[in-house]
């Protein structure tokens, strides 16, 4: 009989409504205007083969080896005296010899070069015809999957006629559609005619407004959909570099874009599960364009930069880094992209910005140094950095790292070290497991508000033996995604990571947004990070489940909360994440309504859920898990007791809600 009673109370407790309150009366922190973003990498073929949107592979010949990525046949040979002076290759197109041969070259593109029918591409090229004489070039969009056959969906020709360097251009409309297909450049009059080539290029014509050196559309509205506060690039580990000379260089990526040198990714070796010795950067997504893309989708700018350490993890040698004595090149890129951000017109970097095509500045805000550093190597050379950007540019917020662990020595190392230097921000990164992420919804209660303030700049939940997107891990990153809503005072920034990943290319994962070469979907942690985006509100509103935040503990049963306002609507929002297996009653008590007449008149609430919980989208099944949106039950609206309306929910397991009220 006790054992029963004790069953029966325990049954009792489960089922008895848990109670949140919000006070409306006192908002809180102000929710800034970057809380919630975008984190770019150029890894999984984020970049070439991905957001940007040239379909042709190694197109000016500047790969280590210099024809990869192309199929020559014929009279081809190599030459770097080309026009370009950081990116010299080209190629000469000769007669074969015999009228029934072939002159010409086959690119393979990225994973295939992928065509629609009926859809327009537009092909570029700089070429010459050294001997003066009038020559023609064969274009075409090939099919070579059938049965070892090359069908021709689309051709044109362009006449060369000029000994002098000249881009031409043509538009092909396929007939078909094609996932893999090929590019083809012929010589098509072989007979003495010498035909030079150089930085072949295929686009979409339909590219992210309108961009000719543009993005792919697709990715870069869903990038736009999320209602970013910030984007921050171009990477991490790429910022360091597998050594100080693959680093990335942002100067190396502005300017005309035939002219930007070719850098070796960080990422092509790295991971041996997923080897690409063929992946390197353009470049032709680069700074500038990064820039414009932040302007477009509503999102501040985060540029981040070297300090002058190569990637740690691969150097361990003090030799392999900048001595401290020698920085102040890479300190005059810190300062240089300001003013090309910035800069008036009449500055040197400022009229870069103007030449092509921006005379008024982007606004640059924020800049990150160094990425996941660690070791007194890291503020050592901060210093420098800090003290130079204080004194020229003292607005602008300056980015520093906590390394590359959540917790432990090095991170309580840093974090001091970054506040006696006067970081403006901390960016911690935490690629962690389920538990962790249960174990985290208090993690900025207690952190010391007069120091620096946080930048969540890398973060997913990695389930034990599922590093895959699976519908927990993003369930478990909205639950502790509360806990930074709720602490918005010190956290102003937070970015999901890796952003991208090509299906055919991926290295690393999970990642937000999947992609092949012709179609995209979002993924369940997608659609997390767009929820709060969305619904981010103005001020933090106090809440509390038991008198305690609301935060996952012990007596909370697996709830996790948080709640704001947003002034501009007159709207509270209230995210709650029912981490727990069982179904859950809760009652949400809006407290401080006291003014005259006030009424709730009006909800919503949008949920997110899946009955599989590791279960994900995919390319054949893009919408299994979305949210869904509805209007809630307005028959006990307008019940404002004592100052205190009251909303009884019921909480399915493993859902994350956003309740929606208006007065």
């Amino acid at each position: 009989m006790l054992l029963a009673s004790l069953g029966v109370g325990l049954a009792m407790s489960l089922s008895a409504a848990n109670v949140l309150t919000v006070n409306t009366a006192k908002p809180g922190a102000p929710i800034q205007p970057t809380m919630y973003g975008l984190f770019f990498e150029d890894i999984n073929y984020a970049a070439d083969g991905g957001l940007y949107a040239e379909m042709v592979k190694n197109r000016s010949f500047e790969f280590p080896q210099n024809l990869q990525g192309w199929t020559a046949f014929g009279n081809v040979t190599l030459k770097d005296d080309g026009p370009f002076e950081r990116a010299p290759h080209y190629v000469r197109l000769a007669s074969a010899g015999h009228r029934e041969k072939h002159t010409g070259l086959e690119n393979e593109g990225f994973f295939g070069v992928t065509y629609k029918k009926g859809e327009k591409y537009r092909f570029s090229v700089w070429a010459r015809s050294p001997q003066g004489k009038s020559a023609k070039l064969r274009v075409e969009l090939v099919n070579t999957a059938s049965m070892g056959e090359s069908h021709v969906n689309a051709k044109k020709h362009i006449t060369v006629d000029s000994p002098e360097w000249k881009k031409y251009e043509i538009t092909l409309t396929p007939e078909e559609t094609c996932a893999k297909g090929r590019l083809r450049v012929f010589l098509a009059k072989p007979d003495d005619v010498t035909v030079d080539v150089e930085h072949l290029s295929l686009f979409p014509v339909d590219t992210w407004q309108g961009h000719e050196n543009g993005l792919r559309k697709d990715l870069a509205q869903k990038l736009a959909d999320l209602k970013p506060g910030v984007f921050r690039f171009p990477g991490g580990c790429i910022v360091e570099g597998t050594d100080l000379d693959s680093r990335y260089q942002w100067k190396n990526t502005v300017g005309p874009v035939e002219n930007r040198p070719v850098n070796e990714n960080r990422w092509h070796y790295t991971f041996p599960h997923r080897l690409y010795p063929d992946y390197y950067q353009s470049g032709g997504l680069g700074f500038y364009e990064y820039f414009l893309l932040s302007e477009e989708i509503g999102a501040e700018p985060l540029p981040v930069l070297s300090v002058g350490l190569a990637c740690q993890f691969q150097n361990g040698e003090e030799s392999a880094h900048v001595p401290v004595d020698s920085l102040q090149p890479y300190i005059d890129d810190a300062l240089d992209l300001i003013e090309f951000a910035n800069g008036d017109t009449s500055s040197t970097w400022g009229a870069l910005r103007a030449s092509m095509g921006h005379p008024e500045p982007f606004n640059l805000k924020f800049i990150g140094i160094g990425n996941e550093q660690w070791g007194h190597e890291y503020p050592e050379r901060l210093v420098h950095f800090v003290k130079a950007l204080r004194a020229k540019y003292p607005d602008i917020k300056i980015v520093g790292s906590s390394g590359p662990d959540s917790e432990g020595e090095q991170f309580d190392y840093l974090w001091p070290e970054m506040k006696r230097l006067g970081a403006d921000l901390v960016d911690e990164h935490f690629y962690r497991p389920e538990s962790w992420f249960l174990a985290q919804g208090n993690r900025y209660d207690n952190y010391d508000r007069k120091g620096p303030k946080v930048f969540a700049g890398e973060y997913a939940c990695h389930g034990k033996g599922k590093k895959w997107n699976h519908f927990n891990a993003a369930l478990l990153e909205a639950a502790f995604m509360t806990g930074l809503e709720r602490n918005a005072d010190i956290v102003h920034m937070a970015t999901y990571a890796p952003l991208f990943a090509h299906v055919e290319g991926w290295q690393w994962r999970p990642d937000m947004i999947w992609y092949d070469n012709s179609a995209s979907f979002p993924t369940a942690s997608y659609y997390v990070q767009q929820l709060y985006a969305a619904n981010k509100g103005t001020n933090v509103l106090p809440a509390t489940l038991d008198g305690k935040p609301a935060a996952g503990n012990d007596g909370q049963n697996g709830l996790f909360a948080s709640a704001v306002v947003d002034k501009n609507t007159g709207e509270y929002i209230v995210k709650v994440a029912n981490t727990s297996a069982e179904e859950q009653t809760l009652d949400i008590k809006l407290s401080g309504l006291k003014k005259k007449g006030q009424e709730i008149t009006w909800g919503s609430v949008t949920t997110l859920s899946c009955d599989d919980p590791d279960a994900d989208n995919s390319l054949e099944n893009p919408s299994r898990i979305v949210p869904e949106e509805k209007v809630l039950d307005a028959s006990g609206f307008g019940k404002v007791e004592k100052g205190v309306f009251t909303y009884p929910a019921k909480l399915a397991p493993g859902t994350f809600y956003v309740f929606k009220f208006k007065s």
